[in-house]
């Protein structure tokens, strides 16, 4: 790999990488790396507007640029849009960054980098929509391989020593809602029954009855858009689980996951908020591949079925083969085997 030369002592780093919630997850080992690097930098970060919990507050970012991505599809509002954008570029050209690293790898992200003007604008060689040519420096990233380590490569690139991965989680303080649930409930295991694709959902009431056989309390965790699955498992429980989806923003579930027994989930954002907190984590995998997005850490069972056609990567598909074979005593059987059958797990 070829170093990126750069000087001891910079005073300001950017970082784009604006979604989603789980790369940002994956990202953190790489701001760990960086800033024990270069202690006195100040590091800013690009993040969408949603996303931003994850971060604020964070003792390693000095500064979020929260951008609207979602709003600036709008092609109604392209004028307000454009505005919204030359102001923001020329406040980051503005801020004379020393070095720019693009992790999100996309045209847009790209574009933003070369907006910056700065000396140094690093990204992956590999980077999709032509983005690399925004680049003053390509790192060659691979495919096969974790998303955590791929990012790690850029670090190593710099200079920095990526032997010891942490993951730098901000420290939050609980709110209200927060210390009432867990006042009500001691101990609890977590299902994160939603996902991004519809092929990557295992069916609602398989959750369901997974927690009815538990000998402890779940709660189930999700956006609002996964309220009405998590009241699904909720019934199928049996009086088991809870549902908290739609009752909290990210730093409630950071909270929540933080002090659970362990997380069942799909391929997910919450998944990946577990495993950074070392969370004992029942993952579930079809149309994608665990080794390049599963959760980084050694306390996990990857539970996935035996079928040719998978990892396939479709977002849309008629038979969700892949996770409809996952049958309710397979995931039963992990949680024993790995977590009551293991005392040091």
């Amino acid at each position: 790999m070829n170093k990126i030369s750069i000087k001891k002592i910079l005073k300001k780093i950017l970082v784009i990488k604006p979604s989603s919630l789980g790369d940002i997850v994956h990202s953190l080992p790489f701001l760990n790396a960086v800033k024990d690097a270069f202690p006195s930098a100040e590091i800013h970060w690009v993040v969408a507007k949603g996303l931003e919990g994850l971060l604020e507050n964070h003792p390693m970012v000095k500064r979020l640029w929260i951008i609207n991505k979602d709003h600036w599809k709008n092609l109604k509002k392209i004028k307000e849009t454009a505005i919204e954008i030359k102001f923001l570029f020329k406040e980051l050209k503005a801020e004379s960054y020393d070095v720019v690293i693009d992790l999100q790898g996309l045209l847009r992200s790209g574009i933003f980098t070369y907006a910056t003007r700065s000396p140094v604008r690093v990204g992956f060689k590999e980077a999709r929509e032509g983005s690399s040519l925004f680049y003053t420096h390509r790192v060659e990233g691979g495919k096969e391989i974790h998303a955590v380590d791929k990012y790690l490569k850029i670090a190593s690139a710099m200079g920095c020593d990526i032997n010891d991965v942490k993951f730098p989680m901000p420290l939050i303080v609980e709110s209200e809602n927060v210390k009432k649930l867990k006042d009500n409930i001691e101990d609890y295991a977590i299902i994160a029954p939603g996902a991004r694709w519809e092929t990557k959902k295992w069916p609602s009431d398989r959750f369901g009855k997974v927690a009815s056989m538990l000998d402890i309390k779940t709660i189930v965790i999700g956006s609002s858009s996964d309220a009405e699955i998590a009241k699904e498992i909720e019934f199928s429980s049996e009086g088991k689980a809870l549902s908290m989806a739609g009752k909290t923003d990210i730093k409630d579930l950071i909270s929540i996951i933080r002090s659970a027994k362990f997380i069942v989930t799909n391929d997910s954002g919450p998944m990946h908020i577990a495993a950074a907190l070392n969370i004992p984590t029942i993952a579930l995998f079809g149309p994608t591949n665990s080794v390049k997005t599963g959760p980084y850490t050694n306390r996990k069972v990857i539970v996935s079925s035996d079928i040719k056609c998978a990892p396939c990567y479709k977002r849309k598909c008629k038979s969700i083969k892949c996770m409809y074979d996952v049958s309710v005593e397979a995931v039963y059987n992990a949680i024993m085997g790995r977590l009551y059958e293991i005392s040091n797990w």
